[in-house]
């Protein structure tokens, strides 16, 4: 089950890519059933997060919690939706694709990825890079699909 909240005031990441990213990295992940809530926010609302409960203060672009007492979700993934558009304006990237690479980084870190460690670092990287292009291919499969009817 996946549970979708925006509660940034004005910045948007689609609720059907948002089920879209989680649902094929799951798959990609065999992982058969997690429950998960995505939350978008801003740097604010994250920082307050990541103070109260990591005890750092500072902004951050993601923070992800994975829950272990089998009781209602498994996981929750905060995504900073104002750290997405910086972001993606100093990689030259579109907004949508930081923001899904950013929601990809906070699932992987819930399935027990961390970057902690350059190799750490280094793997996730190239397993966020591969489901990235495997979003995007899919994508552009189904837009030719479309075109082709």
């Amino acid at each position: 089950m996946i549970f979708v909240s925006n509660n940034h005031p004005s910045l948007r990441f689609s609720r059907r890519e948002t089920f879209r990213t989680v649902k094929s990295v799951l798959e990609e992940e065999l992982v058969p059933s997690l429950s998960v809530s995505v939350v978008f926010v801003g740097s604010r609302f994250i920082q307050r997060i990541n103070r109260r409960f990591l005890n750092h203060n500072h902004i951050t672009d993601v923070i992800a919690f994975p829950f272990r007492d089998g009781q209602g979700v498994d996981a929750e993934v905060y995504v900073n939706l104002d750290r997405a558009k910086s972001q993606a304006r100093e990689l030259g990237i579109s907004y949508a694709d930081e923001a899904r690479r950013l929601l990809i980084h906070g699932i992987l870190h819930v399935l027990g990825y961390t970057d902690h460690t350059t190799g750490g670092r280094s793997r996730m990287r190239r397993r966020e890079d591969f489901l990235l292009a495997l979003l995007s291919s899919a994508k552009r499969h189904r837009s030719h699909a479309r075109a082709n009817r």
